[in-house]
């Protein structure tokens, strides 16, 4: 009920407390999706910004699950996380920026002020970046709740501009010719060492931890091609090697290619195989897109193809696109024996199902028996011997 005008005179105005409620209820309430692999992280987040009036907040745990909740409700303002299982926070940022561009927030500890990461976050149409740390991330996220409520509101008046897709083909999409000539023949071999060559994308990066952990300390030579930006593989391959017991490092340029060994292609560098002498090494090049992608899967199962011929094993796991099919048909071609991860066990079954289509595949398997079907193929005595429980590892195309 509007209140009656005083009978002195004085002049009438709303009371204090409901012009607060009336300015309350004009403020639309403000939709924030928090996109971060930390249950912590998600958690407290989430109680910081409820707690402001006008805010509703919802949480994922990666990239894929964020996409599927922002169908059935379209966020504000994401606060994003970069370093996530199955997707990067770039990767996203990227695709949200060039399909539907809403206000993102970074808030990660691998963007520091002034950093190549944070300026790249920038550069990919974040408004905005907030540094946390390493450790003691709860405190921080509870004492810094003024500025996390303030940033978000910023974000969520700010104008983003629909950005080039990182997917969409502006511009001719390249071969492996653009940084390797196809040859015919492979160069002439004086070795029987295998060499196995591993291409992935999205999902891969927990894809490729699970084939690691089932790869002894002495375990195959190998190197690796995951998309992703060059601000991640080094701590992507740091990760790696603490968690297995085979070696794992960012390669780099003349890296020797051994046994007990895997090389990961650091971002935005394609990577080659090659012999020198009697044995294998790899080449960083920076060269145009391949397949639009810089690692390219291509360039790396062309080179394994030259380089190694039936020495070499690739292959092609979980990823959206087609990088590495025609890769691993020259593979296939010039003796190696190619494997695909089955649709069952991807995230997104792309890269696997276009090189299936293109009659690449000599096997596929499941994830969890991926690594286990490489080193039946690498060693094959010793494989049976360790346990010969195993079931089939895979299933061979016709």
């Amino acid at each position: 009920m509007r209140p009656e005008r005083p009978s002195s005179g004085e002049p009438w105005s709303v009371p204090a407390d409901s012009r607060r409620e009336a300015a309350r209820n004009r403020q639309r309430e403000i939709e924030v999706l928090v996109v971060d692999d930390s249950a912590v992280v998600r958690q407290v987040t989430a109680a910081v910004l409820s707690q402001e009036p006008g805010m509703h907040v919802s949480v994922a745990a990666d990239p894929l699950i964020a996409m599927d909740k922002m169908k059935r409700q379209r966020p504000d303002v994401i606060l994003l996380d970069l370093e996530m299982p199955r997707m990067d926070g770039l990767t996203f940022l990227r695709k949200i920026m060039a399909e539907d561009p809403i206000p993102v927030v970074v808030c990660s500890a691998l963007a520091p002020p002034g950093s190549d990461t944070a300026l790249l976050a920038f550069d990919d149409g974040a408004v905005d970046v907030i540094s946390k740390p390493t450790v003691g991330v709860k405190n921080f996220l509870y004492e810094s709740a003024i500025l996390l409520i303030d940033t978000v509101r910023s974000a969520a008046q700010a104008r983003v501009v629909r950005r080039t897709s990182p997917f969409a083909p502006t511009e001719p999409k390249n071969s492996a010719d653009a940084v390797l000539p196809s040859r015919k023949a492979p160069a002439l071999r004086f070795t029987t060492d295998k060499v196995v060559v591993v291409g992935a994308s999205t999902g891969g990066t927990e894809a490729i931890l699970t084939f690691l952990e089932g790869m002894p300390a002495d375990g195959p030579a190998m190197v690796i091609v995951q998309h992703m930006p060059e601000a991640f593989t080094s701590g992507f391959a740091r990760r790696l090697n603490s968690l297995c017991e085979i070696e794992v490092k960012e390669a780099a340029r003349a890296d020797r290619v051994l046994q007990g060994r895997a090389l990961i292609a650091p971002g935005n560098r394609h990577i080659l195989l090659h012999r020198s002498g009697g044995h294998y090494i790899v080449e960083l090049t920076d060269g145009p897109l391949v397949s639009r992608h810089r690692p390219s899967v291509d360039v790396l199962f062309r080179s394994a193809a030259q380089a190694a011929g039936p020495n070499a094993i690739g292959v092609i796991m979980t990823g959206m696109g087609d990088d590495g099919a025609a890769g691993l048909l020259e593979m296939k071609e010039a003796g190696a024996w190619t494997i695909a991860q089955d649709e069952a066990s991807c995230v997104v079954f792309g890269m696997p199902k276009e090189a299936v289509a293109r009659g690449a595949v000599e096997e596929t398997t499941s994830l969890s028996l991926l690594s286990r079907t490489v080193l039946e193929r690498v060693r094959p005595a010793k494989v049976n011997q360790r346990d010969c429980s195993f079931p089939s590892p895979g299933a061979r195309l016709s």
